[in-house]
């Protein structure tokens, strides 16, 4: 098994002038809805921190860890969003989801427990995302 980075196009997708199918623009659709998740988490952090230091805070880990995070959620959806080093970004992506339901496990509170469960959905989306790739709509670093 040979792995390569976004820049590294398979044969499949190196066809230049070759016209757009639907699965290319569905692909960008499904990356910038991803994206528009992790902005909206960076925009939540930066105009309301208080939320997310109070989570973690009762998790007795430093509330400054909202800022760090605040970071990775914009330059991470900035990145599915242009398709950019999408592939690891996706598998990192999906482990911070993993990670970070754990905040999320409160049986006793369905909304929260809601929140766990679509934890693991979006998780789910980032590694068929990490698959899949960038795809032929998007910025490419050569």
């Amino acid at each position: 098994m040979l792995a390569t980075l976004d820049r590294d196009r398979p044969a499949a997708q190196a066809t230049t002038g070759a016209a757009l199918r639907a699965d290319d623009w569905l692909l960008l659709i499904g990356r910038v809805l991803l994206a528009g998740l992790f902005l909206g988490g960076a925009a939540q952090k930066a105009f309301e921190p208080g939320q997310v230091v109070g989570l973690l805070t009762g998790w007795h880990l430093p509330g400054l860890l909202v800022w760090p995070a605040l970071a990775y959620n914009a330059a991470a959806g900035l990145a599915l969003a242009f398709g950019v080093a999408v592939r690891p970004v996706a598998l990192s992506l999906a482990l911070y989801c993993m990670v970070t339901s754990v905040f999320h496990f409160l049986p006793e509170d369905p909304w929260q427990m809601t929140i766990f469960v679509k934890n693991w959905a979006i998780a789910g989306g980032c590694l068929a995302l990490a698959v899949a790739g960038a795809g032929r709509i998007s910025v490419r670093l050569s």
